[in-house]
């Protein structure tokens, strides 16, 4: 039992500097000084549970800055977490903790001298990130500077900040943070690397496609991020109502015909460009990387793809892919993360979120990919799933003549797939299929496109008969 709590929960040690970073948060013991420690979910959100136990057990209005690096401790530390955060309204002290200047401490003072070295590593980090412009949301005072932005921004439109927040995710170029206001709640979110193209995307997407997309209040460039009006609804991932998800289907439908006449524009935005010359040029390299990592497995099971079935596979992709685009479909705006968690669902219709992994191309696949998280969630039974992709089908006959979309469809879930694989430059970076679990992930989408051809192959055998 007590195995089992501690797998679902972990310790943090917080370094909690005051709102100049001169003076930091620590425990008095008999022992001396210890760093303040709290307990939080081991696979929720770190900042949200983190700021939430700090303000519980130390009376501490705190934000996250940034988690320290590893490299320069010794000893045991690199199995303990800690995280540096920012008490922006300096709180009291209480009968256990006190605010001392971070200059006067000394290892001797300490229950821990680790903790002291510790502390003077994330000393020197945070310096660092005071000089560092790329990385706004590691310095001190971030936060204030944000709400001060935020509450100008609020005023004209008739709204004030309460005061209440919470940081969903942190980093040094991250943010997720949600402000409640005098009226609806406003969201602040920012981007770095990889995913500096979704604050772009975002702003364009959002004059563009009103309907389906976050209302934007204001942006700021120069920490990629961007302030919207909170949406009205549920997360489809709440939702147990496969209507909701025939809506979903419907609306993703609408914006991606919607999105036929803008998609030269929307790509130089720096989507990505999933069209089928594309795809169809990484048909080779990519199968040669899925030999060589097969080469590489260390051990069965998983089986390993014979270089004979690899050959087959690599020929059967590239019948689907040439196939579809002779169907003549346009390309559209597509969502190549498109979870159920992604999208708000109302009586008024739905909002799609988290454009990072926006792509132009082939519509289809991002049904294929949100069916697929139907099949895993809500319900796995294939009435379930015809009835989404036929709300989606009879939204785009309004604008499609023809009897190929059946056919196209029987041929989406092989080439959706492969489109995943190839949709990112992961496949493509060497440092990073060094990773164990890369290299073992990309062999399990080669799998999965050999199991989505055999089945294609099985539905047609009936029909060539």
């Amino acid at each position: 039992m007590e195995s089992q709590h501690q797998s679902e929960r972990e310790t943090c040690r917080a370094l909690v500097f005051g709102p100049d970073g001169t003076e930091i948060l620590l425990k008095t013991t008999d022992a001396g000084f210890v760093l303040p420690s709290v307990e939080i979910p081991r696979w929720e959100r770190l900042a949200e549970n983190i700021t939430a136990a700090l303000k519980r057990d130390w009376t501490c209005d705190a934000v996250c800055l940034f988690t320290p690096t590893h490299s320069s401790w010794g000893g045991d530390s690199q199995d303990r977490h800690y995280e540096v955060l920012e008490c922006w309204s300096r709180c009291g002290c209480t009968a256990q903790a006190l605010w001392l200047p971070s200059n006067s401490l000394a290892a001797n003072g300490f229950a821990d001298a680790e903790e002291f070295r510790v502390i003077e590593h994330c000393l020197h980090e945070l310096d660092f990130y005071q000089r560092d412009l790329s990385s706004p949301f590691a310095r001190p005072g971030w936060f204030v500077e944000l709400r001060d932005w935020a509450a100008d921004r609020m005023r004209p439109l008739g709204l004030e900040l309460t005061g209440l927040f919470h940081q969903y995710n942190a980093s040094p170029t991250f943010s997720l943070i949600r402000f409640e206001t005098t009226g609806p709640a406003v969201w602040f979110k920012a981007v770095g690397e990889p995913n500096r193209r979704e604050f772009p995307i975002t702003l364009r997407l959002a004059e563009l496609f009103p309907r389906f997309t976050p209302k934007i209040l204001a942006s700021k460039p120069e920490w990629n991020g961007w302030l919207s009006r909170e949406v009205n609804g549920k997360k489809l991932g709440e939702a147990h109502d496969i209507v909701l998800w025939q809506r979903a289907a419907a609306d993703l439908a609408r914006l991606q015909i919607e999105s036929v006449s803008e998609t030269e524009s929307i790509t130089r935005l720096g989507t990505h460009d999933l069209r089928f010359d594309v795809l169809l040029s990484a048909i080779d390299p990519f199968f040669e990387l899925v030999e060589r990592l097969m080469d590489e497995q260390p051990k069965t099971p998983p089986a390993i793809l014979s270089r004979e079935e690899l050959s087959l596979l690599r020929v059967q992709v590239d019948d689907a892919l040439t196939l579809l685009g002779d169907f003549g479909i346009p390309n559209t705006l597509g969502h190549l993360d498109l979870n159920p968690w992604n999208i708000i669902v109302s009586d008024d219709g739905c909002v799609f979120l988290d454009w990072a992994e926006a792509y132009i191309g082939y519509p289809f696949f991002s049904l294929e990919y949100l069916v697929e998280h139907l099949r895993r969630g809500l319900d796995a039974s294939a009435d379930c799933g015809s009835r989404v992709v036929d709300a989606y089908k009879t939204a785009w006959r309004q604008v499609q003549a023809g009897d190929y979309m059946s056919d196209a469809l029987a041929l989406t879930p092989l080439a959706a797939v492969f489109a995943y694989a190839v949709g990112t430059d992961t496949w493509r970076d060497e440092s990073k299929l060094r990773d164990p679990k890369v290299a073992g992930y990309f062999r399990s989408l080669a799998r999965r496109m050999n199991r989505e051809a055999i089945s294609l192959i099985e539905r047609m055998s009936p029909c060539l008969g």
